[in-house]
C-alpha cells in the first residue's frame, strides 16, 4: 500500500486523558465546534480557537485508578466518562447522551484472583458469573441530557444502568448515532479480565459484548431503571427500545459510518487478546429486537440470527482462533501457541464476520509494527490528504517494540476490498517530535462530514497522572 506521511498539528494541550473527540453544531450556531470528553468526567469544546467548558461531571465518576493494581501498574483504568453522542437534531433540540462509570459503585469484582484459561482443564473454560448483585466491579450508566436555553446542561433521564463484572472492557467512544436509523448505538465490551472467561459475548441474553441500538424516540421514562446485566432483567418499556446489532465483541473503540452512494459502510474495531487486533466492515445487517431474543430464550429456542453481525469472540481473535501463548521451556526464543476454545471456534466459524484487516502483536514483516491495543477507527472522506481519501484510518496505543520509554503510538490505514478478502494495511508516518516523553495514541475522532481527523495523545497509561493530553489535527 502507498506510503503516506502526515503532519500532526497541535490544537490544545495539558488536558486529561481524552476518550471522545467529535464535532457538532451548538444551538444558535452555524459552524461546528470540536468537543473533547476526558476520562475523569470533563467535556470541553473549542470555538474560535479557544477552549471552553461544556460540562463537568467529575463528581459523578467512579474514583479512577483504584482497582486492579497488578494491571499495567497502579493507576491504570478503563472506567470513567466513556461515551458522548449528540442527537442528530442537537442544534435544535439540545439533546445529548453520556455513558460513564458511576461514583460510589465500586465492588469487589466477579473473581477473587487473576485468571487464565487452561485448555486441559474444562473447569477454567466454563466459568459462570454468580452472585452478580454482590460480585461485580462497578455500575455504568447511559443517560440523556439536554442543553437548556440558558446554556446549562441538565440530566433528563437514565436509559440503562449496567452492572459490570470487572474494571475493564467497557468500551470507549461508546455512543454514536446511526445516520441510517437515527438510533443511538451503544458499543460495549465483554466485561473484562481477559479471554471472556464468563462467556458473555456470545450469550444472547447478556448485554456485555454487544452492539446495541437504542430508539431514543420511544417513551421509556422510568424513574431509576434497575441495575441489570441481562436483557431479560430490564422492564418491558426499556426492552422495547433496544435491538442487538452485533455480538462477539471483546472491547471496542466505537463504530464509524462511511457514506457510500446511498448506503453506509460500518467500521468496527475489536481489541485483541494476545495475538491480533481486528477491524471489521459491513454494509447490510438485520438487528434483532431484544423482545424477540427474550421470547426465544423463554421457549429455549434459537432466535433467527440471519443478518446479525457476529465478530466471533471468544472463539476467534481477529483472523485467528483464540489462543493462549506460553514460552517454550526448551527454547526461550520461541513461543508455543495453543487454541483455547476449539469447540467455540468451530461453532462460530460459519456465523462470524471475517475481519477487513488484522494487525498483530508480533509482526516480522518489514514496514509493519507490533501492536498493543486498537484505540480508534474512523473513515476519512476529505481531500486534504488525497492518499487517504475514502480509506479507514486507525490508531494503536503503542508500538510493542517501543514499549519502553519513550513510547510511541501508531497511526495506520486500510481500505475496503470489493472482493471481501482480508486486506493489508500501511503505517502512516507522522512528523511531530514528541521529545523524550511517552506518546500513547489513545483516541481518534472526526468532524461531521469526515473531512478532518483528530488524534488524542497522552503521556501516561495511568488515569491518576493528570494533564498530559494533547489533541492534534491530522493534516497534510
Amino acid at each position: 500500500m502507498k506510503k503516506v506521511k502526515v503532519r500532526l498539528r497541535p490544537i490544545v494541550s495539558k488536558l486529561n486523558l481524552p476518550t471522545v473527540l467529535k464535532t457538532t453544531i451548538l444551538p444558535g450556531d452555524s459552524t461546528e465546534s470540536l468537543f473533547i470528553a476526558t476520562q475523569v468526567g470533563e467535556i470541553f469544546y473549542i470555538r474560535n480557537s479557544s477552549l471552553r467548558s461544556f460540562l463537568d461531571i467529575r463528581q459523578r465518576i467512579i474514583k479512577l485508578g483504584t482497582s486492579e493494581p497488578g494491571v499495567s501498574g497502579a493507576g491504570y483504568d478503563e472506567r470513567g466518562l466513556l461515551g458522548l453522542a449528540f442527537h442528530p437534531e442537537f442544534q435544535y433540540n439540545g439533546l445529548f447522551y453520556l455513558h460513564y462509570s458511576v461514583a460510589g459503585t465500586q465492588g469487589p469484582g466477579a473473581l477473587p484472583e487473576k485468571f487464565k484459561p487452561n485448555p486441559c482443564d474444562p473447569g477454567t473454560l466454563n466459568l459462570r458469573w454468580t452472585n452478580r448483585e454482590t460480585q461485580y466491579d462497578h455500575i455504568d450508566t447511559v443517560e440523556e441530557w439536554i442543553l437548556q436555553s440558558n446554556g446549562q446542561p441538565q440530566r433528563r433521564r437514565t436509559l440503562l444502568n449496567l452492572r459490570r463484572p470487572f474494571f475493564n472492557h467497557n468500551g470507549v467512544n461508546s455512543l454514536n448515532f446511526s445516520p441510517e436509523t437515527g438510533k443511538l448505538v451503544l458499543t460495549t465490551g465483554d466485561g473484562g479480565a481477559g479471554y471472556d472467561h464468563l462467556n458473555l459475548s456470545q450469550d444472547d441474553m447478556e448485554i456485555a459484548g454487544k452492539i446495541i441500538e437504542i430508539d431514543v424516540v420511544k417513551n421509556s421514562f422510568i424513574d431509576n431503571p434497575p441495575v441489570v446485566t441481562r436483557f431479560n432483567e430490564l422492564p418491558a418499556p426499556i426492552q422495547e427500545t433496544l435491538s442487538v446489532m452485533a455480538k462477539g465483541v471483546r472491547n471496542i473503540p466505537g463504530i464509524s459510518f462511511q457514506r457510500f452512494y446511498h448506503q453506509y459502510i460500518k467500521y468496527v474495531g475489536n481489541v485483541g487478546q494476545d495475538l491480533a487486533e481486528a477491524i471489521f466492515s459491513f454494509v447490510h445487517y438485520k438487528p434483532i429486537p431484544v423482545t424477540q431474543l427474550i421470547q426465544a430464550s423463554l421457549r429455549n429456542a434459537e432466535p433467527d440470527q440471519e443478518g446479525l453481525i457476529n465478530f466471533g469472540w471468544r472463539g476467534w481473535e481477529g483472523a485467528f482462533p483464540t489462543s493462549i501463548i506460553r514460552g517454550c521451556s526448551e527454547n526461550p526464543n520461541l513461543d508455543e501457541t495453543t487454541i483455547v476454545y476449539y469447540n467455540e471456534a468451530v461453532k462460530t466459524s460459519v456465523w462470524r464476520l471475517p475481519p477487513l484487516t488484522s494487525y498483530f502483536h508480533k509482526d516480522p514483516r518489514r514496514d509493519k509494527f507490533g501492536g498493543t491495543a486498537l484505540t480508534g477507527v474512523q473513515a476519512y472522506m476529505g481531500n486534504g490528504i488525497p492518499d487517504l481519501t475514502g480509506s479507514v484510518v486507525f490508531t494503536d496505543l503503542a508500538r510493542q517494540e517501543e514499549f519502553r520509554p519513550p513510547v510511541r503510538g501508531v497511526l495506520a490505514y486500510t481500505r475496503v476490498r470489493t472482493d471481501g478478502k482480508l486486506n493489508d494495511f500501511s503505517v502512516i508516518e507522522t512528523d511531530y517530535n514528541f521529545g523524550s516523553g511517552s506518546a500513547y495514541f489513545v483516541n481518534l475522532g472526526t468532524n461531521l462530514d469526515q473531512t478532518r481527523l483528530y488524534l488524542g495523545v497522552y503521556g501516561s497509561m495511568k488515569a491518576t497522572d493528570f494533564n498530559q493530553g494533547t489533541i492534534f489535527e491530522i493534516a497534510p
